[in-house]
Formats: C-alpha cells, structure tokens, sequence
C-alpha cells in the first residue's frame, strides 16, 4: 500500500514529459498563426505613421513658405539648425529624427519641382517595414502604390 501512495503522489507532484511536449506543441502552432498577423499589423501601423508624417512635412512646407517666400528643397531645411539660431537652412520645422529622411521603417525625401515640392515615402525594406510607397506634393494629395515601384503624380490617390 506504502509503494502504491508513493507511486500516486510522484504523479501528483508535477507534469509528464508528455504533457509538456502536448504544451509546448500548442504554444507553437499559436506563434504559427499569430506572427504572420502581428507583421502585417506592424506594417500597417509604419505605412499610416509614414502618412502622417508626410502630413507633417506639408504643415512645415507651408510654414517655411510664409517664413522665406519658397518651399525647402530639402528636409535638412526644415529640420533643426546645425547650430544657432533657425533660418532657411535649418528652420527647427519638423523633428530632427524625420529631418535625417529615415523614419519608422520608411525613407523620406523632398525635391524642389518647378511648381513647389514633391515628397516620397518608400519603405527601407519592402515586405517587411511597409508595402506601400508614397508620393505627395505641394497640392497635399497623397498616392499611393501598392508594390516595389515609386508612387508618382499619376498614382492612385489615398482615399
């Protein structure tokens, strides 16, 4: 009878190692379904955030017009100053971070056109920090390409 209680509280003391594996199993088949889910949900949240932003850079184009009667050609324009005080070359506009071209996992840029500017946002790595690209100018319409190729000024426009 002893032999029989011991037996009855070893199994009661913990789990078997196949109970673990059945575990650990589910577990997988979980982080299966839900990182694929997570990574586009991320994507997601970097293409609406790089919207944003380019939302950012037109408030701060309108500002640097009404401050020195042209857009700025560049975001290092109306980024912070390299030193003293802003101007055109820096007029301190939108953060520094967006002012180097690289944010939330998308590339920035801004180009001087005969009309104003243009504005572009393509993922650093495409499929992984964004799936969209995005073009903008100083009509503030934002369009927008589903794949690798440039939005452009006859891409479809975000709705």
């Amino acid at each position: 009878m002893n032999s029989r209680m011991r037996l009855k509280n070893r199994r009661r003391n913990g789990f078997s190692l196949m109970e673990l594996l059945i575990v650990v199993a589910i577990l997988l088949i979980i982080a299966t379904i839900a990182v694929p889910k997570l990574n586009t949900a991320r994507m997601h949240t970097q293409e609406m955030a790089a919207i944003r932003h380019i939302g950012t850079i037109h408030t701060a184009q309108t500002q640097y017009f009404s401050q020195f009667g042209r857009f700025a050609v560049s975001l290092a324009e109306l980024g912070p100053p390299a030193s003293g005080q802003a101007g055109p070359s820096g007029s301190d506009l939108i953060p520094g971070d967006l002012a180097l071209g690289t944010k939330i996992g998308y590339v920035f840029l801004i180009q001087g056109t005969p009309t104003g500017y243009a504005v572009t946002a393509n993922p650093v790595t495409f499929g992984s920090t964004g799936r969209r690209t995005f073009y903008s100018d100083q009509n503030l319409v934002v369009r927008e390409n589903w794949g690798q190729e440039p939005a452009n000024a006859s891409s479809k426009e975000l709705k």
